[in-house]
């Protein structure tokens, strides 16, 4: 049982220059995507970002409007957020596989995202799972998009000069 299982976390990162993060939000499951965002922008503004909201229609939407904003915005870095639940049909594995897939694309390409796309069996799972007082994975996909900004920013090269190397 995962509630007896204690995980170790990562201490918080901090940041010297400003953070801005976009949080795209799937809220499908209202009740339960609000307990991701409450989670995400809590542990993102204990790190002193600043987070803007954006809501899309279904999980499938989410990495579209991540790589819109990667195109057309100056975010830092993203949390990707929303719940699917198993139904009746085989859409839950297309949705749960293609935004999965999509978001690690992104990431692979160079965007710092949270993956907070709850995938489970039943509303019971997905409450646990994003309550703030209980799992809370949105505050730790919050977390991991800044953790993978820390390290893109420690390993980003500086530019000095212009044109040759010297």
């Amino acid at each position: 049982m995962a509630s007896a299982e204690t995980h170790y976390t990562l201490p918080a990162p901090s940041f010297d220059k400003p953070v801005r993060l976009l949080i795209v939000v799937a809220p499908y499951y209202k009740d339960i995507t609000d307990q991701l965002v409450a989670g995400a922008k809590a542990a993102a503004e204990g790190c002193g970002a600043e987070v803007e909201i954006v809501e899309v229609p279904g999980a499938l939407e989410v990495p579209t409007a991540i790589a819109m904003s990667e195109r057309l915005q100056k975010f830092d870095a993203y949390v990707a957020l929303g719940c699917v639940i198993r139904g009746e049909t085989t859409h839950y594995e297309t949705v749960c596989n293609d935004s999965s897939r999509a978001i690690s694309m992104l990431g692979l390409g160079g965007a710092c995202i949270g993956n907070g796309i709850l995938t489970v069996e039943n509303r019971a799972q997905a409450l646990a799972r994003a309550e703030v007082a209980g799992q809370n994975k949105g505050g730790g996909a919050a977390l991991a998009a800044l953790h993978l900004l820390a390290l893109s920013r420690k390993w980003a090269r500086s530019t000095t000069g212009i044109g040759f190397r010297a």
